[in-house]
């Protein structure tokens, strides 16, 4: 069992920055790939970013590379996702998981865990 929970949400204008992070409970957190996704109202769950177990690999949505990056520091059982640049598009509920495998890393379904999200809204 993995628990979940993530900070760092809130309002800010277009051009702004937020960096999200997400503290992980329970088992060992190192052994886990870590993605983040996002909902926005009337829209499905979809891909934001992802990282490795061990930090080395790292991808990203079309939609934020560039803007976006996402870190973890595994001896403080943490990931992070450093949001430059925000558009209001990026307003949505942002999700932490983790995942055991790291194949299909932009599918939900691959991931086991999932924390509560945090609300990022971005005012034009």
């Amino acid at each position: 069992q993995v628990q979940l929970v993530e900070s760092g949400g809130g309002l800010v204008q277009a051009g702004g920055s937020l960096r999200l992070s997400c503290t992980a409970s329970g088992r060992t957190f190192s052994n886990y790939h870590m993605g983040w996704f996002r909902q926005a109202p009337g829209k499905e769950r979809e891909f934001v970013a992802a990282i490795s177990y061990s930090g080395a690999s790292v991808v990203y949505a079309d939609s934020v590379k560039g803007r976006f990056t996402m870190s973890r520091e595994n001896a403080k059982n943490m990931v992070h996702l450093q949001m430059n640049r925000l558009e209001p598009e990026d307003t949505a509920v942002y999700y932490c998981a983790a995942a055991n495998y790291y194949k299909r890393y932009d599918r939900i379904s691959e991931y086991r865990y999932w924390g509560q999200g945090t609300q990022v809204t971005v005012s034009s």
